[in-house]
């Protein structure tokens, strides 16, 4: 298992913000030459059964995954479950009351639009949403793209959806020592999700690494999508000196938006790192060929 290099263990489907369903994104990770795979819906794990039984189809090792907002230091920060039982009643019903304030949060920042003259913008983000519950800011974007207000989806957060501008509405997401222990009762570990994107100054960061240790957080993801070669060195030392297991995930969301495709990731886990795969060898689910 320390041997596999091409593990995914983040990307996203239609049932939250991604354009792929599960059944797409297992053959695209299998056409790709991945050797493990989770999707990581945000907040959801509805996809789960759906993406199990695609890559059992695929002969493909899966992981169960979820990706979880969490509120800290008055950022977002994501956290990654992996190897959870989805079924764990907990973990459902806290992923659905940090979902439920998504939809009143999206028509305050329709209303935020509106203001500006950008009508409709409520019910044309509805139209990308696979999930009302799950409408998000990637969904605002794909509409806003769609009718010619902004060239591409990063062009619609910088005018439109990030602190300070007509559409930004923030949300009071989950409490890192909830999120942590949601996973960790479900069976599952807990990863910090592409640390580089948070722009935490040294002593947030230490502040974020330490509090999720405190409450038994495990992994770290060090090769992700948004990460520079640089990033992955940071986050390389980062796990050795905290004692973290690392992860590697593309963050996947669409073949017309995402920067690194599904099992495209070129940089691979140090081997000075120990895998976040090596200590959740038990909750794999194998295809029947591989056992």
């Amino acid at each position: 298992m320390h041997a596999l290099s091409n593990a995914d263990l983040h990307c996203h489907s239609v049932v939250s913000d991604g354009t792929l369903t599960p059944e797409l994104l297992a053959a695209r990770a299998k056409a790709h030459g991945v050797e493990l795979w989770a999707l990581t819906d945000h907040d959801e794990v509805g996809g789960q059964e759906r993406a199990l039984a695609a890559a059992r189809a695929q002969g493909l090792p899966y992981l169960t995954g979820v990706e979880i907002s969490v509120t800290f230091a008055t950022k977002v920060v994501h956290i990654v479950g992996l190897g959870f039982d989805h079924h764990n009643e907990q973990l459902v019903n806290g992923l659905r009351a940090t979902r439920g304030g998504r939809g009143a949060r999206a028509r305050e920042m329709s209303e935020g639009l509106a203001q500006v003259g950008i009508l409709g913008a409520y019910e044309g983000a509805l139209r990308y949403a696979g999930n009302p519950e799950l409408i998000s800011r990637t969904h605002f974007a794909r509409f806003l793209v769609e009718t010619g207000q902004c060239y591409d989806v990063p062009e619609v957060f910088r005018r439109y959806l990030t602190e300070g501008k007509p559409g930004y509405v923030p949300h009071r997401w989950a409490s890192l020592g909830d999120t942590v222990r949601w996973i960790r009762e479900a069976g599952g570990m807990a990863v910090i999700a592409h640390p580089g994107r948070y722009g935490f100054t040294p002593t947030e960061e230490y502040a974020l690494i330490t509090e999720f240790i405190g409450h038994g957080g495990r992994g770290i993801e060090v090769v992700t999508g948004s990460h520079s070669a640089a990033d992955i060195l940071q986050y390389t030392d980062t796990a050795l000196e905290f004692n973290l297991l690392a992860s590697r995930g593309s963050d996947f969301h669409s073949p017309e938006e995402s920067r690194v495709d599904v099992g495209k990731l070129g940089e691979h886990l140090s081997g000075k790192l120990q895998p976040v795969w090596t200590a959740l060898s038990d909750r794999i689910h194998w295809p029947p060929s591989a056992h």
